[in-house]
């Protein structure tokens, strides 16, 4: 069995930014900047829609739908299967608050798994130009988070050809930051 070679980025892959969708990665509880940034730059380009989008880790995805959403299921059997469309409903409301004083269009996607994979899947099925994601807050948490799980930018920015936009949630001081070994 041979592997077929991963298509890599060209200019002959890129999706022109102007009049083409943009897809913003979206978490409950996330600042309204990652969200407000990627409606600024939506309306910049002429964007026709901003695509927001939640990929549940609790959830693996059953079926993919070329438009982008997934039909998918909780990774456990005994679990309530709708609880995650109060998580979908709040997320569309935090996501609508965000955007009370944007003119642009825009849409929730309710995605399952690696939230690299659905976010991947859902500009490959909307043609976007750009993913627009923000960075973990600092603390330990996250950066064990990110030391296990990866960071979801990163894990982008290797895994498909479109241009990955990561908005800084927190600055740290660089006189403050310390590497593992100064303590």
């Amino acid at each position: 069995m041979s592997r077929r070679p991963v298509p890599q980025p060209a200019v002959d892959r890129m999706v022109p930014f102007a009049g083409h969708a943009v897809v913003v990665g979206v978490v409950p509880g996330q600042a309204p900047l990652v969200v407000r940034t990627a409606a600024s730059l939506a309306g910049a380009v002429g964007a026709g829609r901003l695509h927001a989008a939640y990929a549940d880790t609790s959830r693996y995805v059953v079926e993919e739908h070329a438009d982008g959403t997934v039909t998918h299921a909780a990774l456990d059997p005994d679990a309530a299967d709708d609880a995650w469309e109060a998580a979908r409903d709040a997320l569309r409301v935090q996501v609508g608050a965000a955007l009370a004083d944007e003119d642009v269009a825009w849409e929730l996607s309710y995605l399952a798994g690696r939230p690299d994979r659905a976010l991947t899947h859902l500009a490959r099925a909307v043609d976007a130009a750009v993913i627009v994601v923000g960075t973990r807050t600092p603390g330990t948490g996250a950066r064990l988070r990110e030391l296990v799980d990866g960071s979801v930018a990163a894990h982008l920015a290797h895994h498909q050809h479109r241009p990955v936009l990561t908005v800084p949630l927190a600055v740290v001081d660089w006189k403050e930051l310390r590497t593992p070994w100064e303590g």
